[in-house]
């Protein structure tokens, strides 16, 4: 079990930094399955991590399955051509799990709702074949956001209008991606985490399909299982990934142990600026309060 996790399963909340780990080797061989998330581990919105990739081929090659794991408001055929893109081999993984693939779950729960799609159109496919009808927000009975129409200039203020209308008639809001902000090249862009936090801000409901919340870590825990041919003992799943809030605190709650890397959108707050060591301090200070990771790594290697 994780670092500070105690018998009885109940994570404790210790007041130190959390330990640096030299690589994913330290330990790989522990775990039957890994659940990695993507963007600013596998790759920062840009291009792939080639060490990351190659250790994720590595734990592979010693006997885990690996499962990436992603708050990406798309179906995760979608995110598997993107990485193609980026050069991220398919040999690093097994199968891809996403927030996208547990709205479509969400949804079909819903057949025959008129529906608002508050996001770019980039993510349409995401309703492909759902028993829907698009509305305009005045008619919709739920909303479905999957991200900030131009998330380069936007904020969540500029949704401010289209949330009080919402709130107005008790719409609900299906968050397809929990992620509050993410890595693109070098800055950090808001997504509809941060709409879905400030529609619950004014009184809203917000129906969260991704990380940290238990739907996705019992889809991706499916989908191992099947791999595997059989149950999977939670002991033997490893998280991994960059934010505290989504990554660890989700593996935390799931019953998994988890790697944290500090080279993502933590970084700037951790002096772990491209892959520099995380500062003692800054690390300490982050965790208190919070379930420690078995291990950091500034970015993810063998």
């Amino acid at each position: 079990m994780a670092e500070g996790t105690p018998p009885n399963g109940h994570a404790e909340h210790p007041h130190h930094a959390p330990p640096v780990v030299p690589g994913l080797s330290a330990f790989a061989g522990e775990y039957d399955l890994i659940l990695c998330d993507v963007w600013g581990v596998v790759h920062n919105g840009v291009a792939a991590f080639p060490a990351a990739c190659a250790a994720l081929g590595r734990a592979r090659a010693g006997g885990a399955s690996v499962i990436l794991v992603s708050n990406a408001p798309r179906p995760n055929g979608f995110v598997r051509d993107m990485l193609d893109r980026f050069g991220v081999p398919r040999s690093a993984y097994d199968a891809i799990v996403t927030s996208g693939d547990v709205t479509r779950d969400v949804l079909a729960a819903r057949p025959g709702a008129r529906m608002f799609h508050l996001g770019p159109p980039r993510d349409v496919g995401t309703f492909e074949g759902l028993d829907l009808t698009l509305a305009p927000l005045a008619e919709a009975d739920v909303v479905v956001c999957t991200g900030l129409l131009d998330d380069d200039t936007e904020t969540p203020d500029d949704y401010r209008g289209q949330l009080n209308e919402m709130k107005a008639r008790a719409v609900p809001l299906i968050c397809a991606n929990p992620d509050l902000v993410v890595e693109k090249g070098d800055k950090l862009i808001y997504c509809a985490g941060a709409i879905a936090e400030a529609y619950e801000k004014i009184g809203g409901e917000a129906i969260w399909c991704g990380k940290p919340y238990p739907a996705i870590y019992a889809t991706a825990l499916t989908r191992g299982e099947a791999l595997r041919g059989g149950p999977i003992d939670r002991s033997k799943v490893l998280g991994i990934g960059d934010a505290l809030r989504t990554d660890i605190a989700g593996a935390n709650d799931a019953g998994f142990d988890s790697l944290f890397i500090s080279s993502g959108i933590h970084a700037h707050e951790l002096k772990s600026i491209d892959g520099a060591v995380p500062d003692t301090a800054s690390l300490a200070a982050l965790f208190t309060g919070h379930a420690h990771p078995r291990g950091v790594m500034p970015r993810l290697a063998w």
